[in-house]
């Protein structure tokens, strides 16, 4: 199906300007965690201990949206507990702080420790809630957290684990509660085989129960499985998951195992295992799963668990793969940013910007904050956006009904586009996050420049140097088609073509020097800002149809001039219209 012609109406009707879309959350339905409860799902005890560790005085508490009901008293459990913790570090060890008592404020504190009359760990912790996150939940909000110059971040909630740039972590996951029985049943039904070699893994929120079924299925006969554990390290096989030992040796041998995984796991996730095991399992903890049917179609006669279906990632890859095939199309590519706290995300923006330059496109480097379809569509110029962000993150996944306009892309993804045709094959692995990008395009192309260096030397010099050799590069450029349409884009690769137009507009005068004469302007010209081409200003040039305020009329004139009328006069509070000086 073809793109539409003009970015989608996204405008809010009038009559909504003054009401909140936001559908509501009955606050009263959520379940209400006891004292104990809360300290366990929290683990308040643990974060204080971390706390008085680390020494941290600032602390920044971050929740996602479903967990800012319990945010008020998770800040009053900590608050207690830091202050009990200082109450018995005094009374262990007694020391003149009495003058802490008496003055709260910093100068005063600071002027008692340079005395030494208190300890720091004496001070009081000030605790902090980020209502809201600048970009995904799952990623820590550096950005918010250094608002109120916090020391510290700690991020509750299933996370994408992905190493922070600047601040400590301290990661509470919130476990949920699961039905370990039905889980070995259906486990037991699906993996019939005692000597089945399967991998256990868990969504972080369930990764506390893996040891308990691990244990469980160990006493049931099964000796070929294999129990995850949680490590930082989101650019392993597993991301942020331990692997077994044979598989560390060799990774191939990961393709001899299935994995059992227990809750939907994230898309990404997804996508990235689906290539690298024999079958995927998903226990699912809702009532449906997202990627598979809940089970294997059995005589109705039976009941309790049952087998589970394997997972399919096939049409979600066909469509990933079907919108790569239209990015060498595209001239205009937007870069977006959507983290700002993962660390090494800046560089890997610039191996980003180095591959969308070498293919001959133009990029533009947009932050947005979350990503939304009526963000994006605010820049009708941009043919496709490759987002920067986490593992997690940096997937957007275009479900119908949704509104991107444009499609959205990973850098693993982008690579694989603008490759060659000879280095363009895609044996049916997906990668997430920026992890990676451009080394193995640019070890290839070293390979291939290795290669012909070997080949001969002097082919350059057969060919000749100068203006043109780079129209040679361009007319030997294969062309490109859109795939959908089967139409020839001449505007392909905007910056390769107005470079060389460049070169041989050019004209000089009788000293030998360019002279800034002018020339008429050739069709397929690209505008210039600052003689530098830019295909945005071109799209705002000759396609986009409003250019601003006064641009969609046409004003008239009157040949005879207006009548004129005498006007009001007066004071603010009350003018005086007409003969009758009445008052207004």
């Amino acid at each position: 199906m073809d793109d539409p012609g003009v970015a989608p109406i996204l405008s809010t009707p009038d009559t909504h300007i003054f009401e909140d879309p936001t559908p509501s959350v009955d606050i009263q339905s959520l379940p209400k965690l006891s004292d104990e409860q809360l300290n366990s799902q929290y683990e308040i005890q643990r974060t204080v201990g971390e706390i008085r560790d680390g020494k941290w005085k600032r602390i920044a508490l971050q929740f996602p949206d479903q967990m800012l009901v319990d945010a008020p008293r998770v800040f009053e459990a900590l608050s207690h507990g830091l202050e009990n913790a200082r109450k018995r570090r005094k009374i262990s060890s007694p020391m003149h702080v009495d003058q802490m008592d008496k003055s709260s404020d910093n100068n005063s504190l600071e002027k008692a420790m340079d005395k030494g009359d208190i300890s720091s760990e004496d001070i009081p912790e000030k605790i902090y809630i980020l209502a809201d996150t600048s970009y995904g939940a799952c990623c820590v909000d550096e950005i918010a957290a250094e608002h109120v110059d916090a020391d510290v971040v700690v991020h509750y909630g299933r996370a994408c684990l992905s190493p922070t740039a600047r601040l400590p972590v301290i990661y509470v996951f919130t476990s949920c509660p699961l039905d370990l029985k039905a889980t070995k049943e259906t486990f037991m039904q699906t993996y019939p085989e005692r000597d089945k070699k399967v991998i256990l893994m868990a969504d972080i929120p369930y990764s506390h129960h893996v040891s308990q079924i691990y244990d469980v299925l160990k006493h049931e006969g099964y000796n070929q499985v294999f129990a995850t554990t949680i490590m930082h390290d989101p650019s392993s096989l597993l991301p942020n998951r331990t692997v077994p030992e044979e598989v560390g040796h060799d990774e191939e041998k990961l393709r001899s195992y299935s994995l059992f995984h227990i809750s939907d796991p994230p898309t990404a996730l997804l996508l990235t295992l689906s290539s690298r095991f024999e079958s995927i399992h998903i226990f699912p903890t809702t009532n449906s799963s997202s990627f598979s049917p809940s089970s294997i179609s059995v005589p109705s006669d039976k009941t309790g668990p049952q087998p589970l279906a394997p997972a399919s990632t096939t049409p979600l890859l066909r469509r990933r793969y079907a919108m790569l095939r239209t990015l060498s199309a595209i001239s205009i590519i937007g870069i977006l940013i959507n983290t700002l706290s993962v660390r090494s995300y800046l560089p890997a923006l610039q191996r980003i910007q180095r591959l969308i330059t070498e293919a001959g496109k133009k990029y533009y480097t947009v932050v947005v904050g979350k990503v939304n379809a009526a963000k994006v569509a605010n820049f009708a110029e941009i043919g496709a956006w490759v987002v920067v962000g986490c593992w997690e993150s940096g997937l957007v996944d275009m479900k119908a009904g949704e509104g991107y306009w444009r499609p959205m892309v990973t850098p693993f993804e982008l690579e694989m586009a603008l490759s060659g045709q000879a280095e363009r094959i895609w044996m049916g692995e997906w990668k997430g996050g920026f992890e990676g990008v451009a080394e193995a395009r640019a070890k290839t192309q070293a390979d291939a420049e290795r290669m012909e260096e070997q080949d001969g030397s002097d082919e350059g010099e057969e060919n000749g140097d100068g203006d043109g050799e780079l129209d040679s590069e361009e007319e030997s450029a294969p062309p490109e088609f859109d795939l959908r349409t089967g139409r020839y884009i001449s505007n392909a690769r905007p910056m390769r073509t107005s470079s060389n137009g460049v070169s041989s507009k050019q004209t000089k005068g009788e000293d030998g020097r360019a002279v800034n004469a002018l020339i008429k302007r050739a069709n397929g010209d690209v505008a210039r800002i600052a003689g530098e081409a830019s295909p945005g200003a071109e799209f705002l040039r000759s396609q986009r149809t409003w250019q601003g305020l006064g641009s969609d009329f046409e004003i008239g004139y009157q040949e005879d001039g207006a009548t004129v009328e005498e006007g009001r006069k007066g004071i603010a509070r009350g003018y005086t219209v007409g003969e009758e000086q009445q008052r207004t």
